[in-house]
């Protein structure tokens, strides 16, 4: 390959850090990187909830784009960011080794009993927000957008209890604070904690280059989370977790999935464990559980409750 593989990222720092880590593997590997940075809506639109923005390949349709345009090689994301149906000519070429998937509570300051007191949590994300208020229904939750580093900065100069962020980004730039919580019982966003990248599906190249540094078990785990959000989604933004594990000893796949409505007042919920082999509809028919349990009247309760760019 005589061209440098050019790799598109959005200019935040932890897309910068991801855009580094995927480069550095090419670079090992004897490719030739260059690093295309661009905003994406979602980093110039910080005034409104994602929600409101159509949060569906929100923080990805620049990076699309220029994918398309041939004015980059690959895009590398967060693969919670990315939607689960791929622009038409836009394929998955690896799936990162997954870092640690749960969301942290940072804590302003130490607060061991806020827990039983009123208090102001913050979140961006429809999915942290429904969970904490099921566990905390005394609290309030307000809205949190921005990158990591202006998100610390909105909790440091608040008067917020804390605020919710997933672990991994806060781990990868070296900045998770010492006043944390691990939320062990919130479920995760569908593939979160992993990095995807994609390419256009005709550089068979790229492709091939790429898919060097694809992590079979990271993608056959989060191939069935994010089948089970969209089985349940339908083209609606929703409060969906899921968090699919494997187990080498038993070579099993445990599950388990969530939906709830945007107040928290709702939960439906389901976990199981398969063999291994079982893994390419998994996702599809444990949504089909939920669906059948009560989802398809809550699922139509929150596309009434969401903007119509939602529905």
């Amino acid at each position: 390959m005589k061209n440098p593989i050019r790799i598109g990222t959005r200019d935040s720092e932890l897309a910068l850090w991801q855009a580094h880590t995927v480069e550095k593997q090419l670079q090992d590997l004897g490719y030739q990187t260059e690093i295309v940075a661009v905003k994406s809506d979602g980093d110039l639109q910080l005034d409104r909830p994602l929600y409101e923005l159509g949060i569906t390949g929100i923080f990805t349709k620049t990076l699309d784009m220029a994918l398309l345009q041939n004015r980059i090689d690959v895009a590398v994301h967060s693969m919670k960011d990315v939607p689960t149906a791929l622009p038409q000519g836009i394929i998955q070429s690896a799936v990162l080794p997954r870092a640690n998937v749960l969301d942290l509570l940072v804590l302003k300051q130490e607060a061991p009993d806020f827990e039983n007191q009123p208090a102001t949590i913050a979140t961006g994300s429809l999915r942290r927000q429904a969970q904490w208020l099921h566990r905390y229904p005394q609290h309030t939750v307000v809205d949190l957008r921005g990158n990591v580093n202006s998100r610390l900065k909105k909790l440091h100069e608040s008067t917020w209890a804390g605020a919710v962020f997933a672990a991994a980004g806060l781990e990868r730039l070296g900045k998770s604070p010492a006043q944390a919580i691990t939320l062990d019982w919130m479920v995760p966003a569908p593939a979160q904690g992993a990095m995807v990248v994609l390419n256009r599906a005709d550089d068979w190249g790229i492709q091939e280059a790429v898919s060097q540094l694809n992590d079979p078990e990271t993608e056959i785990c989060v191939h069935i989370e994010r089948q089970f959000l969209r089985t349940l989604e339908g083209g609606c933004t929703a409060p969906i977790g899921a968090w699919a594990k494997y187990n080498e000893q038993t070579d099993q796949i445990s599950f388990e999935g969530v939906v709830l409505s945007l107040d928290g007042k709702k939960r439906l919920s389901m976990s199981e464990t398969i063999p291994v082999q079982d893994w390419k509809k998994a996702g599809y028919y444990w949504a089909q559980k939920i669906l059948n349990a009560g989802g398809n009247e809550l699922m139509t309760e929150i596309r009434a409750q969401l903007p119509s760019n939602q529905s």
